[in-house]
């Protein structure tokens, strides 16, 4: 590894201007050193997994540092990201590098979720239907011709597809709908060719979500998505619990049930015999009606809430349950009759069955002796309910399935540790004390190219009933004095409207606020207009790389908690609680830590790069709590007074 990052090295011959960076030598050594030893334990228990950890903040170039080695170890790595555009990253760019420096393929293969991609039998069905509307008609024309040329079936090479097209859903390739090899397009379908090519890449690129998915196939012997490999890395580890927490809990959706009978009907109108889809459509009609009816007995007030809290104030609640069971129950009956006649109708009974073998579980827990495994809940949306049964800890989860399962797992993103130590992630991810921990600083000079705002003592803190107008203020004040360049973060939508509202009349330079356009299209404009500002939330604390000067400042609202109301947060906490623990220092604190390193890791993108982060919370000081937060930040100079940023602009 030292040779070939060295400054005489082969990678320093593919980059003008290389320079190397001693953390990510150490870091590749360390990930090479792993990927060579003995393996040990017993396949198929917990502790077979060599587990290593390493945080590789901003500059670190980790990418590289475990493709690296990954590539040159000889064995079949897959390469599991939380985001698309790490996703393209990987595959655009740092591995064709890596083969041009090479001299050959590498043999790397990216995979996405089979949602990605169209299936043909489903299109040929829709494509047939008598119904299309003139703009699903346009749409069907040019994915006509594109199916002559493309290979892969990726929607991301529809660039002209919205990202919210009503057509997709429509047509592509989800495993609940699939009729496996008893497909009349089994031999030109562009998963099973995929699953093909998988077998033969070296190296994998996914995301988390598929990743979790196969482990869940592999655990209930139903399959696989992805062929048997020696190690995965992980990068962007920092979200695998919230992954693995989806998986490993199931939910209901009315979702479920509308595309359910939506794919009864149109098989009716375009396979079935009239006979069967009299007898079907009835049938599936009345499963939604059931569905709709047990959805309005809840409250309609949006939001995550407790079931189990919940259902005593809720009239029948059990027998309507059952009413939306038994409509299901009738309906895989008589799927089941015509199902030997209709290979079709297998796939659909299997999906119905599964939806009501959930509907039990999740719906009906025991209120009189609640869970301490699960947290039982659901959500009122805009339009539908879903109800969900969520494991409080996945740390046993974990153990059992991906450390048990794989030789050699590596977690890296640029913040898995709270105030210096690993604790935290090191828990709820279930690693065991023979992981090995690697935590490499940042090269970027925050001392001398960082200032770090935090307002004076006597400014509101966020629960003051000034907090809102004030803060508002002082971004305004900030982005003056920066002249634009600024990207605001918030911690609500509601946040983020106060401050975009108060900012719209009293700022002369160009303001984007999220939910204007695409994401896409939004980062686009504030990287090409250099004073424009941002304001946004949510997806925008993490993924947004923009180097130079249109990003010169990132000012955040207040420090990132999680509402504590929400359910499985309460869950989760009160677990800890009866351990004899303090959920907020130990699950609140480090939580919002990691969010907020996110955050102001956008600021520092490349050496040249200098700006102010901006934390508007005077928690940091005022609360014991925020020494952790402090002691996370990077180490630029500290002001608490505007003047002093004032001169930081200016010099």
């Amino acid at each position: 590894m030292e040779q070939f990052f060295s400054e005489e090295g082969p990678l320093a011959n593919h980059l003008e201007g290389y320079e190397q960076r001693p953390g990510q030598v150490q870091m590749a050594g360390a990930i090479e050193a792993i990927l060579e030893a003995p393996e040990h334990g017993v396949p198929g228990h917990p502790g077979y997994a060599k587990t290593m950890l390493v945080e590789a903040e901003t500059g670190i170039g980790k990418s590289l540092a475990y493709l690296v080695p990954a590539v040159l170890s000889g064995r079949r790595v897959v390469v599991s990201t939380a985001t698309i555009n790490l996703q393209d990253q990987l595959i655009e760019k740092e591995i064709p590098l890596l083969e041009a420096i090479i001299g050959e393929s590498i043999g790397a293969l990216c995979v996405k979720g089979r949602q990605n991609y169209l299936c043909h039998y489903r299109w040929y069905q829709y494509r047939s239907s008598p119904q299309l509307r003139l703009v699903e008609d346009e749409q069907c024309e040019r994915i006509d011709r594109w199916l002559q040329e493309t290979e892969t079936g990726d929607r991301a090479e529809l660039d002209w597809l919205p990202d919210k097209s009503a057509l997709w859903p429509k047509i592509s390739a989800h495993s609940y709908q699939c009729l496996g090899n008893e497909c009349a397009e089994s031999s030109v379908c562009f998963v099973n060719r995929l699953r093909k090519k998988a077998h033969a890449a070296s190296l994998l690129v996914v995301n988390h979500h598929l990743y979790f998915s196969d482990l869940a196939l592999k655990q209930n012997g139903y399959g696989e998505l992805l062929p048997r490999h020696e190690a995965v890395i992980f990068d962007e580890a920092h979200h695998l619990e919230n992954t693995a927490t989806t998986f490993f809990g199931r939910s209901f959706s009315q979702y479920q049930i509308f595309d359910l009978v939506s794919d009864v009907i149109q098989l009716s109108e375009t396979t079935l015999s009239d006979e069967v889809a009299d007898r079907l459509i009835p049938l599936a009609r009345a499963a939604k009606s059931r569905t709709e009816q047990f959805a309005t007995l809840f409250p309609p007030q949006r939001g995550r809430y407790n079931l189990v809290e919940v259902i005593p104030t809720l009239p029948s609640y059990q027998d309507e349950v059952m009413i939306v069971c038994d409509g299901l129950n009738r309906l895989s009956e008589e799927l089941s009759q015509w199902s030997a006649d209709y290979d079709q109708l297998l796939s659909l009974l299997d999906r119905t069955r599964d939806i009501e073998k959930t509907v039990r579980f999740v719906a009906l827990p025991d209120t009189d002796n609640p869970s301490e495994d699960h947290v039982y809940w659901y959500e009122r949306r805009e339009r539908a309910i879903s109800v969900s049964a969520t494991p409080v800890n996945v740390s046993s989860d974990l153990q059992k399935s991906l450390y048990a399962s794989v030789p050699c797992c590596i977690l890296t993103s640029a913040t898995l540790s709270s105030g210096g130590e690993f604790h935290y992630v090191l828990n709820r991810l279930g690693l065991g004390e023979r992981t090995e921990i690697l935590k490499l600083q940042s090269p970027f000079d925050y001392q001398n190219q960082a200032l770090l705002y935090v307002p004076e003592h006597n400014f509101p803190e966020p629960a003051d009933p000034s907090f809102d107008v004030q803060v508002s203020e002082r971004i305004a004040s900030l982005i003056n004095l920066s002249r634009g360049r600024t990207l605001v973060l918030c911690t609500s939508f509601k946040g983020m409207d106060m401050v975009a509202d108060y900012l719209e009349d009293r700022i002369t330079y160009p303001l984007l606020v999220q939910g204007s356009a695409s994401r896409s299209r939004i980062l686009e404009q504030f990287k090409n207009t250099t004073d424009s500002v941002l304001v946004a939330v949510a997806s925008f604390w993490e993924g947004v790389d923009i180097p130079g000067e249109s990003l010169s400042s990132v000012l955040i609202d207040k420090l990132p908690f999680e509402v504590p109301s929400d359910p499985v947060v309460q869950a989760r906490m009160h677990a800890l609680r009866m351990e004899g623990r303090n959920p907020f220092f130990e699950f609140q604190v480090p939580r919002a830590v990691l969010s907020l390193r996110q955050g102001v890791g956008r600021l520092m993108r490349t050496t040249g790069d200098t700006g102010l982060i901006g934390v508007m919370d005077v928690r940091l000081y005022s609360k014991r709590y925020g020494k952790v937060f402090l002691k996370s930040l990077p180490p630029a100079p500290v002001t608490r007074d505007i003047s002093m940023v004032e001169n930081f602009f200016t010099e």
